[in-house]
């Protein structure tokens, strides 16, 4: 409960900044086409994950997640998408597993990026375990990881990236900006026994492990337009944080370093004024501070493909939808 109670408390701080400046915010319409009156309907494909990575040493903990369907909208800022594995496009995915819960909210506003990671998984496992060619099964291994990123883009009035996301507006012409933000995790690896297999004697293996980092973060982004409505956008940034690591063992035991890491973002795709056609992928490498002679990182990956018709809604339901959109809800709380 706490975990979902701090994500929600970051989940405001984070979108206050966008509300509060809401009606002072300007677009160059040279650069970019907004549409507020369009309704962006979505069908999708996306896989999200969080995975272990202990390099050569073990290999790469893999989630027992998988291919999503997904339905979704984009309207007046709000967007609310749902997917659900389906088993057709997910046949090894292990039965009777824990089930998982990744909430991942990438938000794109005129001069900021919001990246919000609250995600619980169960169950992992190392696809061909050290050439065996047998999976190494873990279904009790579990990871909490919380993390907030915020970026300043200083020329957020020339680049959409709501565009190249959401396609809810349109990137006219091509532009680039540097951005600079600040980043913050916490991750917890749990399991019934020692992490790594307790036959590749690593010192430092641990039964549960609590990283911290934070840090500040410098990168660019950029939107390139060619044709008509064709575009390629990308972001890019790197971090140097603060690490702090405790893990259990046959004693406690506590690290504290520098970690780097870094945040990648592509678009791609056709933007036009009826139909739409992209695909995306988030990726984010976090470096985990060490536990002895263990290495980690926790590494977080959201790609989709989207197919997207726009329509315009009618007088009675835009005005209906106005009063029930949660984000004016949310602005008129923080305007008392």
């Amino acid at each position: 409960m706490r975990s979902f109670c701090c994500l929600f408390i970051f989940a405001l701080l984070a979108l206050a900044p966008e509300f509060s400046v809401a009606q002072t915010k300007t677009v160059d319409t040279t650069y970019i086409r907004e549409t507020p009156e369009k309704m962006i309907l979505r069908a999708y494909v996306s896989r999200k994950y969080t995975e272990l990575d202990y390099g050569d040493q073990i290999g790469l903990y893999e989630p027992n997640s998988g291919l999503n369907l997904g339905l979704g909208l984009t309207y007046q800022k709000f967007t609310l998408n749902v997917a659900v594995p389906v088993s057709f496009l997910n046949p090894e995915r292990q039965e009777d597993w824990p089930k998982f819960l990744d909430l991942q909210s990438h938000v794109y506003g005129r001069k900021w990026i919001v990246d919000l990671f609250g995600q619980f998984y169960g169950g992992y496992l190392i696809k061909d375990f050290q050439g065996t060619g047998e999976d190494y099964l873990r279904r009790d291994i579990k990871v909490v990881k919380l993390g907030l990123a915020v970026n300043h883009v200083f020329n957020g009035d020339k680049i959409s990236l709501t565009a190249a996301f959401h396609q809810s507006e349109i990137q006219k012409k091509s532009a680039f900006s540097p951005m600079v933000g600040f980043e913050i995790y916490r991750v917890r690896i749990s399991g019934d026994s020692l992490i790594l297999p307790e036959d590749v004697p690593i010192p430092g293996n641990y039964e549960r492990g609590d990283f911290f980092h934070l840090g500040p973060s410098a990168g660019l982004v950029g939107t390139l337009v060619f044709g008509k409505g064709f575009f390629l956008s990308g972001a890019a940034s790197g971090n140097l944080g603060l690490g702090i690591s405790k893990a259990e063992q046959d004693k406690e035991t506590k690290q504290v370093e520098l970690m780097p890491g870094y945040f990648l973002r592509g678009f791609a795709g056709y933007n036009g004024d009826r139909f739409a056609l992209s695909a995306s992928y988030v990726y984010k490498y976090l470096d985990l501070a060490k536990q002895q002679d263990i290495s980690q990182s926790a590494n977080t990956g959201n790609y989709r493909i989207n197919l997207i018709y726009k329509i315009n809604p009618g007088p009675k339901f835009t005005k209906t939808y106005t009063k029930l959109n949660p984000l004016n809800i949310l602005r008129r709380a923080l305007e008392r």
